[in-house]
């Protein structure tokens, strides 16, 4: 069993190793006219806004603060995250693997398995809740068990900010930054916590946890794991589940300080890091231990870590 690694909502996950590709993989290719990323775009206007946790609910070592005006030009966003659907023609159309198929095994959570106990390779103690299963990959996000049927508009899980990236190469598309993606899930309403405002209706707005973490979800909002991509409503500028449901990649490395010296103008992160920055929070999310589906909310991975609960939107190239 490889290390943990601290992960998204300040837990750990069982991380991949960091292991070279393989030279049998497929390498990423350029989009040409059949290759076509067919999610339904979110035009975000050019503004200024203040980017940043405004009212006090951030968590100690997010990096949340202080909050600063960014100046961001005009970009188009994928109004829901990459669903299995369309990363399955990805696959299809270059025989890509993910790192989790070629690590071997990825991270689910327990009450989701669909696997043999021998398959279990792994299990953090700080965080049983996590497993590292064997046979666990996108086309069988819960473990070998499981499939992708009934899933198709649910979005793809067990997918790294590598893959992520892959799947932008032949789409032609990048990952956001955290300040696109933050400033498109705040739907133009400036200083809110959530997509929708302040106020919270239990069970309504989004998919995250409710009821006694990790072992009982009461399913107010109708979901154990994964929801369909367009459940619930979408915010002002048409985005679904910019919170909850899963976590997103976004382009930059991740450091804590960086808000002290971000550039005003369209920044793009630190230069260097070792992790890479996640929004939105996930299916997992509950106040008990994890406040972050929200606008301003942050969290970091390794580059090469996957989970059930992590995947991704894209952002149209200018």
């Amino acid at each position: 069993m490889h290390p943990a690694r601290p992960t998204v909502g300040g837990h750990e996950t069982l991380a991949h190793p960091g292991a070279a590709p393989s030279h049998h993989d497929p390498a990423p290719v350029a989009p040409d006219s059949h290759r076509r990323h067919d999610h339904d775009q979110a035009v975000v206007p050019a503004q200024a806004f203040s980017m940043g946790d405004a009212d006090g609910a951030g968590n100690l070592g997010d990096g949340e603060t202080p909050v600063h005006e960014v100046r961001l030009a005009a970009f188009s966003i994928d109004a829901t995250t990459v669903t299995n659907a369309a990363f399955a023609r990805f696959v299809a159309d270059t025989g890509y693997r993910t790192e989790s198929e070629r690590f071997g095994y990825s991270a689910v959570f327990h009450l989701l398995l669909r696997a043999d106990l021998d398959d279990v390779v792994g299990q953090p103690p700080q965080t049983p809740w996590w497993l590292g299963v064997r046979g666990a990959d996108w086309a069988h996000p819960a473990g070998p068990r499981s499939s992708l049927d009934g899933l198709a508009e649910h979005p793809v899980v067990q997918v790294s900010w590598n893959d992520a990236l892959a799947y932008c190469a032949w789409a032609g598309r990048r990952l956001p930054t955290e300040a696109e993606w933050e400033c498109a899930s705040r739907g133009g309403l400036a200083g809110r916590r959530y997509p929708w405002g302040d106020e919270w209706h239990e069970g309504q707005r989004c998919n995250i946890w409710q009821g006694r973490f990790p072992a009982v979800n009461t399913l107010a909002d109708g979901w154990l794991g994964t929801a369909p991509v367009r459940e619930f409503a979408p915010n002002g500028y048409g985005l679904w589940q910019s919170v909850g449901n899963v976590w997103e990649w976004c382009s930059d490395w991740w450091a804590e300080g960086y808000y002290a010296s971000s550039p005003a103008d369209n920044p793009t992160g630190p230069v260097t890091g070792e992790q890479r920055s996640m929004r939105g929070g996930s299916y997992l999310c509950h106040d008990s231990y994890c406040n972050r589906y929200r606008n301003s909310a942050r969290a970091s991975n390794t580059a090469d870590s996957a989970a059930g609960n992590v995947g991704f939107r894209t952002v149209a190239l200018t």
